[in-house]
């Protein structure tokens, strides 16, 4: 491993760095990662639960939600532990490991992307055609839709990381970030890995920005079919039923944006940027249980019903808005 001639054997290892010049506030950085892991995993838990106990949540929007609670826990899972070993100072994993962290990142990211479209879809026909809502989104729909999400979005990311998997890593086996991240891990290989990076990237940017596109469409149909609603109530109504969706929707892209423009803007010190791509790696799985129970109704009515969490999920009949199925 000394020397820098040598490429990597198979059964050698990588050192994540974690953040550098803040080792001495990792142990307060444990804790607050540690409750931060405990409180993802149990609001997703919960969703999953919930939504699985309560007959009246089988329907595809619930359905959808518990995919996304699924997806929410495995990628806790596939960062966190390592991460809070990372500042226990256990900070070495295999090459095999790296690169299994690094696919499941990717891949449960990319599902998430695809299983917001699939979603934004669902409230677009919600909306925009309600008569026909339980004829386009039946079951079969709902299956052949998460089914798809699924697998494209661990096949995509696929030849990518098998392609990185194979070049000689020679010139340091230190991985300057708190996880083993694509780009990080690629700037030490000690070949030309241009072909590979510009593979990768224009894989990323079609997974983003093709689900994203596809987005923008859904709901300026939607927006057109509110606008032309004849009363206020129906409106109202509408906006209820996106309001979750949109949420989670600008949280995705927008902690994106952030980890993007982390990466560009030279003033901000690496330290910083690596302090900021960990928090994206725990803000959307944090977040989304958030805005799906205390803003949805029935979460929180079954919430009541099955654990009695009155306090931790009021719940008003007066101000219970119905939503169309």
């Amino acid at each position: 491993m000394s020397d820098p001639n040598t490429s990597l054997p198979s059964e050698s290892y990588f050192i994540i760095v974690g953040v550098p010049g803040l080792q001495e506030h990792y142990t307060t950085l444990f804790l607050i990662f540690l409750i931060l892991f405990l409180a993802t995993m149990l609001g997703n838990l919960l969703i999953i639960v919930l939504v699985s106990l309560d007959p009246r949540l089988h329907t595809p929007m619930y359905f959808f939600l518990w995919n996304l609670a699924v997806l929410d826990v495995l990628l806790t899972i596939t960062i966190t532990p390592k991460l809070l070993a990372v500042f226990l100072g256990h900070n070495r994993i295999s090459f095999t490991g790296c690169f299994l962290q690094m696919y499941f990142y990717v891949s449960i990211s990319a599902s998430e992307v695809f299983l917001v479209g699939a979603m934004a879809y669902d409230r677009y026909v919600a909306v925009v055609k309600p008569l026909h809502y339980n004829t386009i989104i039946n079951t079969k729909a709902c299956l052949m839709m998460t089914a798809t999400v699924w697998a494209v979005g661990f096949l995509i990311p696929l030849v990518s990381l098998i392609l990185a998997s194979s070049v000689p890593f020679c010139t340091s086996n230190h991985v300057l970030h708190v996880v083993c991240e694509y780009p990080s891990v690629m700037s030490l290989a000690c070949a030309d890995v241009t072909a590979q990076v510009n593979f990768a990237l224009l894989i990323a940017m079609g997974s983003v920005w093709g689900p994203f596109l596809f987005v923008l469409w859904s709901y300026s149909r939607i927006i057109v079919s509110v606008v032309k609603m004849k009363t206020v109530e129906s409106r109202k109504k509408a906006f209820y039923m996106c309001s979750s969706h949109m949420l989670v929707v600008v949280l995705y892209y927008v902690s994106t944006s952030m980890v993007y423009i982390a990466l560009r803007v030279d003033s901000i010190p690496p330290n910083g940027r690596i302090f900021i791509g960990g928090l994206n790696y725990f803000l959307t799985p944090l977040v989304n249980p958030l805005i799906y129970s205390l803003r949805n109704e029935k979460i929180k009515a079954a919430a009541q019903r099955y654990f009695g969490l009155k306090s931790a999920f009021p719940h008003s009949a007066r101000n219970t808005v119905r939503v169309v199925k």
